[in-house]
């Protein structure tokens, strides 16, 4: 397994935090380290974000570096995009996923291409923070993964955290970066859970995989909210059938840590991706179409996909809709059954 490398302050200690609120730290710390670092969007600002992750951001560094902006996402990312260019390290929220589409035009044609069209004159440094997936009952405007979107865009990279930790870590991480990241936050598990977060400085390098739990018969691949979902049905699998169950939580889908995935799946033989999004052209696609051509030696079963169906998000029927732990078994033990 690629070994997951960390960069934390010395000394600082640590602290519970949930998922949520390592976020608010983690914009808190590089506000603090530097002065190039902005938070804007719609009711970021004294409201602290419809789900609290800038709250108290203004009242420390004020108006001016932690701002509302119109409701316009189109204007967010154009002038987070601007900023970037001028030297700035701008973090730009969009409220909802769902409401990042005005603005997609600037993230794929623009922020994605400004290194490249420019021939590495010019980075386009900035961050795109956004709540998405479903388990709150928002309904098909609240609850969209669309995340495989931006992974088929060069030069933008995506980041999914499952942890308090690697919330922090990976997020400072992508606001140090000098590309544009789309920081991903599985709004499902804001509150749900908990976990040491290291205090001061922390960083999670972009691209590294973390091994979430190790075993031998059977390889899940997932991101997000979706990463305690499998480490239930892991115990579950284990305690029904005996099946050895390892867990890889991605963490970055873009760029894609494709050693740890490859090394896993040669180890197990058997594969499983769990993803929320629609199943079809969903991300666990790409990664089916990875383990097939560079696994197919190592393969005992069919490499099988849980995910979301080819539907609207629905709202009174989202616990249908969204994998979960006894469709993760049932997936596992197809792979056992060819």
């Amino acid at each position: 397994m690629t070994a997951t490398e960390t960069k934390s302050g010395a000394g600082a200690g640590t602290k519970v935090m949930t998922l949520l609120e390592a976020i608010n730290d983690a914009m808190r710390t590089e506000l603090r380290n530097d002065d190039r670092v902005c938070v804007f969007g719609e009711d970021v600002g004294r409201k602290g974000g419809v789900f609290g992750a800038t709250a108290g951001l203004q009242d420390e560094f004020g108006e001016k570096r932690v701002f509302d902006t119109p409701l316009s996402e189109c204007g967010i990312v154009g002038a987070a995009i601007g900023g970037a260019v001028y030297g700035m390290r701008p973090i730009a929220e969009i409220q909802f996923l769902d409401f990042v589409y005005p603005a997609f035009d600037q993230i794929v044609s623009e922020a994605a291409k400004m290194r490249y069209r420019s021939g590495g004159e010019y980075t386009c440094p900035l961050v795109i923070r956004s709540p998405y997936g479903g388990g709150i009952r928002g309904g098909h405007y609240h609850s969209q993964s669309s995340e495989a979107y931006f992974c088929h865009t060069p030069g933008l990279k995506v980041v999914i955290p499952s942890t308090p930790a690697d919330a922090k870590g990976l997020l400072i991480a992508s606001i140090r970066d000098e590309d544009p990241v789309m920081f991903l936050e599985p709004k499902r598990i804001y509150r749900h859970g908990k976990g040491e977060v290291p205090l001061g400085e922390h960083v999670v390098p972009l691209g590294k995989a973390r091994l979430a739990r190790a075993g031998t018969d059977v390889t899940l691949l997932c991101y997000g909210a979706m990463v305690p979902l499998c480490l239930q049905a892991a115990d579950d699998a284990q305690q029904a059938a005996g099946r050895s169950v390892e867990v890889i939580d991605l963490r970055t889908l873009v760029p894609l840590d494709e050693p740890a995935v490859l090394e896993s799946v040669r180890k197990t033989g058997r594969c499983v991706i769990v993803y929320e999004a629609p199943k079809t052209c969903g991300y666990g696609a790409e990664l089916a179409a990875l383990v097939a051509e560079k696994c197919i030696a190592h393969l005992e079963g069919p490499v099988v996909r849980v995910a979301g169906f080819d539907t609207p998000f629905p709202y009174s029927l989202e616990h249908l809709y969204m994998p979960d732990p006894k469709r993760i078994v049932a997936g596992i033990e197809r792979t056992f059954t060819f």
